[in-house]
């Protein structure tokens, strides 16, 4: 009889776990709120530049900051790959600590230098700090170290869910602000004298700028770009990024929970017999940007996670000098599909939303885009 109850009552609860989870997804909207994305004034984008300009030196000092055991791999390289192609300021990425750091959901990398290192060289502080998301929003000596150089003049730019980690410091205390559209509720409960502005990228507000979700750091690196160089060099490097433009333009309402996404989660996840590891090549020069945007994608289906491999253990330089540790020496693995890794970063993010979508369906792709806060190009057939 023992064993017939627990049966019974296990069965109970599997049921009644259905029919809510049921009730939930039928809740949820069938499509997001896209609607028409309306241009910047002119005003509000002079105005912006304005407030990005540095105020220190002529040539800026970019640090770009990140905890070793858990950093957002796109907020940390891309910000690094596009500042750096631009050679219009010092950019150093930094760790809070010695020795290697893992990036999220892929790659590990060697910082070029620790915070302490950073300060000792640069006791006066950075320009500008760039801060990624962080597995860890309330790590100490990330925090205490961010309040320093926003105490020093530098001016804080939170990426993507790095805002929340900018909020934790207290600097987003009554300020406008915005942050990854999965992340924002949290973000303004527990800090609920932020101000949201909705529809627009990135925001600034005194020395302090947020973006929204992963991709956004590519347009609003650009916008800094052009704060510090002018539009004519910021014009160059979208060029070289594939980028057409690169203004605050954004509509929110395209970005939210809706039923295909959770739906997309669910049946990717439940499907773990059909989960494989995926392998990239690194060679020496891979464009780090590139090389995130491509990694990221990947390891967001819920059906595939991402390795890299190369010829040797030995650390793999990057285009613009950030190492890269393989997880392995050889591949035994799936390779990536048609990696794009020597096209322009922009479009080597559309390939790779199409290969995903040929791969695992369109479903999956638009689950992974929604991830990114990215609208896909797709082209016609």
């Amino acid at each position: 009889m023992t064993w017939r109850f627990v049966l019974t009552g296990g069965l109970g609860l599997a049921a009644v776990f259905l029919v809510v989870a049921g009730g939930w997804i039928v809740s949820l909207p069938s499509a997001s709120s896209a609607g028409t994305v309306k241009p910047i004034p002119g005003e509000e984008t002079r105005a912006t530049i304005e407030a990005l300009k540095p105020s220190k030196r002529v040539r800026p000092v970019i640090a770009i900051v990140g905890i070793n055991d858990g950093t957002e791999i796109t907020d940390y390289l891309m910000p690094y790959g596009i500042l750096r192609r631009a050679d219009v300021a010092d950019v150093v990425a930094l760790a809070t600590q010695p020795g290697p750091m893992v990036l999220y959901p892929a790659l590990k990398v060697e910082p070029q230098a620790t915070i302490a290192d950073f300060d000792a060289q640069h006791p006066e502080g950075a320009d500008y700090v760039i801060v990624p998301a962080m597995v860890r929003e309330d790590d100490p000596a990330a925090l205490r170290w961010i309040r320093s150089q926003a105490e020093k003049g530098a001016l804080i730019v939170g990426v993507c869910v790095g805002a929340k980690v900018v909020a934790a410091t207290g600097l987003l205390d009554g300020r406008k602000a915005t942050t990854h559209w999965y992340s924002l509720d949290a973000m303004l409960k527990e800090h609920p004298s932020i101000r949201h502005v909705a529809d627009r990228r990135f925001l600034v507000d005194g020395r302090v700028a947020t973006t929204t979700g992963i991709s956004a750091s590519m347009p609003m690196s650009l916008t800094l770009i052009e704060a510090i160089a002018g539009q004519e060099k910021a014009e160059a490097v979208a060029a070289d990024l594939g980028v057409a433009n690169w203004d605050a333009r954004h509509d929110s309402g395209a970005f939210t929970f809706t039923r295909p996404f959770a739906l997309t989660a669910i049946g990717n996840s439940l499907a773990f017999w059909r989960r494989e590891t995926l392998g990239i090549e690194l060679s020496k020069g891979v464009d780090e940007v590139s090389l995130a945007l491509v990694a990221d994608a990947w390891s967001r289906t819920y059906r595939s996670r991402v390795m890299t491999f190369a010829a040797s253990a030995d650390a793999v330089e990057s285009r613009n000098g950030i190492r890269i540790i393989p997880d392995k020496v050889s591949a035994s693995t799936t390779r990536v599909p048609a990696a794009p890794l020597g096209s322009k970063p922009a479009e080597a993010l559309d390939d790779t939303l199409k290969a995903i979508a040929d791969r695992y369906r369109e479903n999956t792709a638009d689950f992974v885009a929604m991830q990114l806060e990215y609208r896909r190009r797709v082209t016609p057939q």
